[in-house]
């Protein structure tokens, strides 16, 4: 079904119409593998068909729907959550006002003190949404409204795609940190848990979102190593080693303690899946244990870790980009620059002048 751009009696109310069913359209289409509470979701896209009162029970809902497995909806709900807040005071009459110079002063005065990577989730978010209504509007002679936003010439991006060095930590730094994942104090039936958990990131690379969705089926022992079978983004399929020396202790200790029926390996108390935001809790903890502070604390950093690790031992890209499960070698390209042994040549450019 097809509706007017302003939908509604006013400014914020159309724009309030159109985001919720924006976010419905895309919790229908992220990947729900993760989802086990399907009884949950159809409430929250019920809900969403009647439409929200305001912006804060949209987010509500878009909380609620991340909390069961739909990791993605946060890239697009913060950023339009800004969006919402910013442009609804300026007194516009039409959604069809907004054009790309209205966007564009929105990117450059809200995102300058974010990192080029969220910037990009910005622009993402904002072109996701304007593309949505484009394809979904319809207006009483039959033809639609086309916003054709594009967003090219925004120049917030400071590098030549909004790429940075992603964090990671260094061998003295990781020693502290295995001590740490082994000193940090949580409740006794969480304790093995979050060491497992936090070590099969650090030690294969995985996304916390593939780690969270392994399920016990997908987990084989192989003489001295535990493989993993992943389901990566879009779907992908691929395998992940750990040897059983780093994980055996804790996995028993783990899975005497879970009682739970789910598939899942890893699962609440409750046994409902695992959130990010229960990650980043523990890693928040292990970090603060290990003294150690980044500028993004989140536990992507260790697979970045990993990665930088994998690249220096090894030289081989191909090969990181196996590990990690890159689409795209160029992805994987990133850890070149942490490749000490070359950075010491260019070093000794001067030695001898």
């Amino acid at each position: 079904m097809r509706y007017k751009v302003d939908e509604k009696e006013n400014f914020e109310q159309s724009l309030l119409f159109w985001l919720d069913r924006f976010v419905k359209y895309k919790l229908t289409s992220l990947s729900n593998r993760h989802v086990e509470e399907n009884a949950k979701l159809s409430s929250i896209i019920g809900s969403l068909n009647r439409g929200c009162k305001n912006m804060q029970e949209l987010k509500n809902l878009a909380k609620e729907a991340r909390n069961i497995g739909l990791i993605g909806i946060n890239l697009f709900i913060n950023p339009l959550e800004k969006f919402y807040y910013y442009i609804t005071p300026m007194g516009l009459a039409s959604l069809k006002e907004i054009d790309e110079e209205l966007l564009s002063e929105f990117l450059a005065s809200q995102t300058g003190s974010l990192s080029d990577a969220t910037k990009k989730n910005y622009r993402i978010a904002l072109l996701s949404f304007f593309q949505f209504m484009d394809k979904q509007n319809e207006e009483k002679n039959g033809a639609a409204h086309q916003f054709r936003i594009e967003l090219k010439n925004w120049g917030g991006l400071g590098g030549r795609k909004g790429e940075k060095l992603p964090a990671h930590m260094y061998k003295e730094e990781l020693s502290r940190f295995f001590k740490a994942i082994e000193e940090t104090e949580f409740k006794p039936y969480v304790q093995a848990k979050n060491r497992l958990l936090i070590k099969l990131i650090i030690y294969t690379g995985m996304r916390v979102s593939e780690a969270l969705g392994i399920k016990i089926k997908d987990m084989v022992k192989d003489g001295e190593y535990f493989v993993f079978q992943i389901r990566g983004k879009g779907n992908k399929p691929r395998t992940a080693m750990i040897k059983s020396e780093h994980i055996e202790k804790d996995l028993n200790e783990w899975m005497a303690y879970r009682s739970s029926e789910s598939a899942l390996l890893f699962q609440s108390r409750t046994g409902k899946p695992l959130t990010q935001a229960y990650v980043s809790y523990v890693m928040d903890k292990m970090l603060l244990v290990a003294g150690i502070r980044k500028e993004k604390n989140g536990a992507h950093m260790l697979r970045h870790t990993f990665a930088t690790l994998l690249y220096q031992k090894n030289r081989d890209l191909i090969l990181v980009q196996e590990a990690l499960g890159h689409a795209d070698l160029n992805t994987s390209r990133i850890y070149t620059h942490f490749d000490k042994e070359r950075l010491k040549i260019a070093a000794d450019t001067m030695d001898g002048i």
